[in-house]
């Protein structure tokens, strides 16, 4: 099992579009991944389990992967907490580069 503590930085809080890439992250793996913030728990393979969070900017989310694949599934959905509000495109509909590509 692997386990780590981020925190939210991106200003609209843990939205739609990153709850999104933390789904299309998590359902990639065979894993388990959850989230948790204060003492809510979310399935990472649930947007909306996900959203009920309501993590605001600053706010802690501890994540907990545990599976044959948990590395790579660790890898990945950690990965989307690197990526800052200034790296996210202002248009949905911009194609020039995915900044959750690791």
């Amino acid at each position: 099992m692997k386990r780590a503590r981020f925190e939210i930085p991106w200003k609209e809080g843990l939205h739609l579009r990153i709850a999104a890439q933390l789904v299309k992250r998590a359902q990639s793996f065979r894993s388990s991944v959850k989230l948790k913030v204060n003492e809510q728990m979310a399935d990472a393979r649930s947007i909306f389990s996900i959203l009920m969070l309501c993590a605001s900017l600053g706010a802690m989310v501890d994540i907990e992967v545990a599976g044959d694949d948990e590395d790579d599934a660790f890898a990945s959905v950690a990965a989307v907490f690197n990526v800052v509000d200034s790296e996210l495109p202002e248009d949905l509909n911009d194609d020039s580069g995915d900044p959750f590509e690791a």
